[in-house]
């Protein structure tokens, strides 16, 4: 009987440190699990950002264009009011 309760009581023990792996395993597997949610939420985060900073990059981009636009055009009236003023001056005598 010693030798049947000394079998079981070694069964019994793989049993425990297999039951003490598996339970490591899942941990750890729930670990990665949430790892990977985790960067598969930072990754669409980062699509968004993205999304928006081109957006706000288009528009940005869109106003320089129309200030540039803008400026050439002050800088041309700019010069021919000067050269009004230049021919009304010279043809004042001034």
């Amino acid at each position: 009987m010693t030798e049947t309760s000394s079998d079981l009581d070694a069964a019994l023990l793989r049993l425990t440190k297999a039951v003490g792996s598996l339970e490591v395993s899942v941990e750890r597997r729930i670990h990665a699990d949430r790892s990977l949610n985790d960067l598969q939420q930072d990754l669409q985060r980062l699509g968004e950002d993205r999304s928006r900073l081109a957006n706000d990059l288009d528009k940005v981009e869109a106003r320089a264009n129309r200030l540039e636009s803008a400026n050439k055009d002050v800088s041309r009236r700019l010069v021919s009011a000067m050269e009004t003023i230049r021919n009304v001056l010279d043809a004042h005598g001034g």
